[in-house]
């Protein structure tokens, strides 16, 4: 019996100056996978200011750590800002236990972000 996972949600909208992307479901490698072209094409823009709101995310790999990690990369290296929004607790214990805690600027709401 093959068992059924959600599929990894994104929506984006653009609330002034900031693209406000909300990931949900698993992001895992499959899932991951999917999401690594959308998240390049979008990280693409110069001086981007991007807001990843994952508190709607129910699990993360180190492949979703791994998609988190080049759109920061792609980011920084246009000139841009990347913010993660994060209220699981589980997803910032993963990234402190890969020692990546200190690459992300966290916030714990959107409110936060003003």
């Amino acid at each position: 019996m093959v068992e059924e996972r959600p599929d990894i949600g994104v929506r984006e909208q653009a609330l002034g100056g900031v693209t406000l992307v909300e990931i949900s479901g698993e992001l895992d490698i499959l899932a991951a996978s999917g999401l690594a072209p959308r998240m390049d094409a979008l990280t693409g823009a110069e001086r981007l200011d991007l807001i990843l709101d994952l508190r709607p995310v129910t699990f993360m790999d180190c492949a979703g750590v791994s998609v988190l990690c080049r759109a920061r990369n792609r980011v920084l290296a246009r000139g841009g800002r990347l913010r993660l929004v994060i209220g699981d607790t589980r997803v910032r214990e993963l990234l402190r236990v890969v020692r990546l805690e200190g690459a992300f600027e966290v916030l714990d709401d959107l409110a936060s972000a003003a």
